[in-house]
């Protein structure tokens, strides 16, 4: 058997291509003439000679050359191919940071990224930051205990966010099904069933008036706001075109052919992802005349800018997500209906008290649905049939406003 000194001390002859030093179980250092030393270990499969690479000398000496050995002898006891796990091992190796849990998920986000908008990966980004990497971030996936993650998930829920808890761990979730294909083949997802873990919450809806009565009370306060006509205007025109709150304070006169009463949403500006927004189509939204009117009543003042509604201070920068919300506030409304609640109001309401087509509202809603038949619908088709639909519903709301007599429809049944 060898010693380090022979180790050490081995050179090759001039003479000679190569110099190999045995020492045990197939174990031997081969030395070449430029001086390098590296270990192998012999194998045999079908008759035929194989070695298996175990490292240079002096970087692995003597008996890390033999504990590789017995290793690679132990893999092909198993049945395992000494020669590949070798390979698995030096590709793990590539990764810098190992295989922590901060490494790998910051791998799987930059391959998930691409596809999200840049507010969703913004968001993402932030909770991993926030609520994961502080308490897992530096250890081993592989030594992670679900209670370790459960405990991060904890501290989240002991500052009230009991929602932000449960897509943390969902997020983690993901990060754990990325890793687990390249892990050792006895490694778990540790996030499952802690779920059950963690408190439970109902998740929140926008609130809504959807009272005919009410929402003519509502209808009556907006007119009467003694705001700016800007936020006064946009108040007016949300439970009419129920958009949402991003698209509606967002308009930009350019989207806007009042003489056909359209506006087309580009498909960048809609609620999806980043392929969706960059192959999508826009979204068109048909105006009824009640709000072609208002629209052309604010195009003298705001109609030489970018913008419909521009920002009270910055014309350059649309009006504030806080802007509506404050006024809803101000006339008495604010708990009882939110802006993005406009959506759900007409929802609701167009169905329970006008009987229209449902389809033909999701489509108004910018949502993608499917018929019965499993076709997706397109929100461009029945555009005729729309305006019909959205022009019922503004003549409906000015009803409301006058304090017409109102008879509920029976209810359908579920």
């Amino acid at each position: 058997m060898l010693t380090d000194a022979e180790c050490r001390n081995a050179k090759c002859p001039p003479d000679k291509k190569r110099l190999r030093l045995t020492d045990a179980e197939g174990l031997y250092l081969e030395v070449s003439p430029a001086g390098s030393k590296r270990w192998f270990w012999k194998t045999y499969s079908d008759g035929k000679e194989g070695r298996v690479a175990l490292g240079s000398y002096p970087a692995v000496n003597l008996p890390a050359a033999r504990k590789a050995r017995n290793a690679a002898k132990a893999h092909k006891a198993e049945g395992r191919d000494p020669v590949q796990v070798r390979k698995i091992e030096k590709m793990k190796a590539t990764r810098s940071d190992g295989d922590t849990f901060k490494a790998i998920a910051l791998e799987w986000y930059a391959k998930q990224a691409p596809q999200w908008s840049e507010a969703h990966a913004d968001r993402m980004l932030r909770q991993l930051e926030r609520d994961l990497f502080p308490w897992i971030g530096d250890r081993p996936m592989a030594e992670i205990h679900s209670m370790e993650l459960l405990a991060a998930l904890h501290k989240v829920e002991e500052r009230g966010a009991l929602e932000t808890a449960d897509r943390a761990l969902m997020i983690a979730r993901q990060v754990w099904d990325y890793w687990l294909p390249t892990a050792d083949n006895q490694q778990r997802n540790i996030t499952e069933g802690l779920k059950a873990r963690l408190t439970p919450y109902r998740g929140k809806s926008f609130a809504a008036i959807t009272d005919p009565l009410r929402l003519g009370d509502l209808l009556r306060a907006i007119v009467a706001y003694k705001g700016g006509p800007v936020v006064r205007t946009a108040l007016q025109l949300a439970p009419v075109l129920y958009q949402r709150p991003g698209n509606l304070r967002m308009m930009e006169w350019a989207e806007l052919d009042l003489d056909a009463a359209l506006w087309t949403i580009p498909s960048m500006k809609m609620k999806r992802t980043k392929a969706e927004k960059e192959q999508g189509e826009a979204h068109v939204v048909p105006l009824p005349t009640q709000a072609v009117a208002l629209l052309r009543g604010l195009h003298p003042l705001t109609g030489r800018g970018q913008y419909v509604f521009p920002g009270e201070r910055d014309h350059a920068r649309p009006l504030s997500d806080n802007s509506v919300r404050t006024a809803l506030y101000s006339m008495g409304f604010g708990k009882e209906q939110t802006w993005h609640g406009f959506r759900a109001t007409a929802r609701t309401m167009l169905v329970d008290q006008l009987d229209l087509d449902p389809l033909a509202i999701e489509a108004n809603l910018a949502h993608a649905v499917k018929d019965a038949n499993g076709r997706s619908y397109n929100r461009t088709t029945y555009l005729k049939h729309r305006f019909a639909m959205t022009q019922q519903w503004a003549d409906y709301l000015d009803k409301l406003r006058a304090g017409a007599e109102v008879i509920p429809l029976p209810q359908r049944a579920a």
